[in-house]
């Protein structure tokens, strides 16, 4: 661990000029003008974005290319589940899963998984990719192994899904991510980040108990006026978008039965976004159970009615030049951020 947080050290001083000590502004909504979502796709288990000007149409910035391979960050040569956030510091931030599903048959390993999987389950993977950029178009990079960061973490099952969310009560940034021990049942789990971006600092905690001990993974948490709601995949029967709602961040989400997305087949990966200058957010969920899979979303204003959006290219919401995406996050960004990403890969579109 001490070697990778050195190589992250060095790293963001040389692409960012002291990256770890500079402080920016934070726009204010008023000052955003596009979106950004960040995805990642099967059959390259890479990293991609897609801009937005409206949030309603969406074109990735290369060409369906990904901007990031993952065998070029990742332990296992691929991630999944990208998750992008702006710090209070006023920088970006991603987390990933590092995890390759495929990763026997594009030759990484030689197992279908890295450990046994009767005895750890699907996937089961132990670490994280934590990537930190000023520009959105420069990245540092670290893996960060939750079996290590604690000897009780030692034997978990996987480690999947992690988001960021900023602790107005504790002025840290709080990681939350799918997790569980073993073969046992996944579970939502909360700690909170060192300042540099590169350690838990402590242990993690469970965020939200299903009952009777049901599974669910992939949480989100947005917070509006002084409430925070949990979205989240509940695998009760079938996958679907659940919600609970809490005073706190961390404690006392309150469970509601009802299912939240409109979908007859699986879906995961709940996010949402805010849209510009409205009191309206977007509830985007992965219809994996399709094929091809695709994004659904659904609009509220209260976070308890939901207008069904549908999917990408099949109503409002438009992917212009890519297809199949996997597993979205959207954050607002300013017209000036949007237009160097856009530049930085040819993009030709004006914000």
């Amino acid at each position: 661990m001490r070697k990778q947080q050195l190589v992250w050290l060095i790293f963001c001083t040389l692409i960012t000029g002291a990256c770890s000590a500079q402080k920016s502004k934070v726009p204010k909504e008023k000052n955003m003008g596009a979106y950004l979502m960040v995805y990642f796709k099967d059959d390259t288990h890479g990293l991609y974005m897609a801009l937005s000007k409206d949030g309603y149409s969406f074109t990735d910035v290369n060409k369906a290319k990904p901007i990031i391979a993952g065998d070029t960050i990742a332990e296992q040569k691929g991630i999944r589940d990208p998750y992008i956030y702006r710090g209070p510091d006023g920088l970006f931030y991603l987390a990933l899963t590092d995890l390759h599903i495929y990763g026997d048959k594009a030759g990484y390993r030689t197992t279908q998984w890295e450990r046994d999987g009767k005895e750890y389950g699907w996937g089961n993977n132990r670490g994280l990719v934590l990537m930190k950029s000023a520009d959105l178009v420069h990245w540092s990079h670290m893996v960060l192994r939750v079996d290590k960061a604690f000897p009780e973490l030692a034997d978990i099952g996987c480690a999947w899904a992690p988001e960021m969310i900023y602790d107005e009560v504790k002025k840290k940034t709080m990681l939350y991510f799918s997790m569980r021990y073993g073969a046992g049942k996944e579970k939502v789990y909360y700690t909170y980040m060192n300042k540099g971006f590169t350690a838990m600092e402590t242990h993690p905690k469970s965020l939200f108990d299903y009952p009777n001990g049901v599974p669910y993974i992939d949480a989100d948490i947005t917070k509006v006026g002084n409430k925070y709601h949990l979205l989240y995949a509940s695998h009760d029967g079938t996958s679907g978008v659940k919600q609970a709602v809490s005073d706190s961040v961390h404690t006392g989400y309150q469970y509601d039965p009802q299912w939240y997305d409109p979908e007859k087949v699986g879906c995961e990966a709940p996010t949402i976004y805010k849209r510009i200058g409205e009191n309206k957010w977007v509830l985007i969920y992965d219809i994996y159970r399709l094929n091809p899979h695709n994004f659904g979303f659904s609009e509220t204003s209260d976070f308890v009615n939901f207008k069904n959006l549908g999917r990408f290219n099949e109503g409002v919401m438009k992917a212009t030049n890519f297809s199949v995406p996997k597993h979205p996050a959207v954050i607002q960004v300013t017209r000036k951020e949007a237009q160097k990403l856009a530049d930085n890969w040819g993009l030709d579109m004006k914000f």
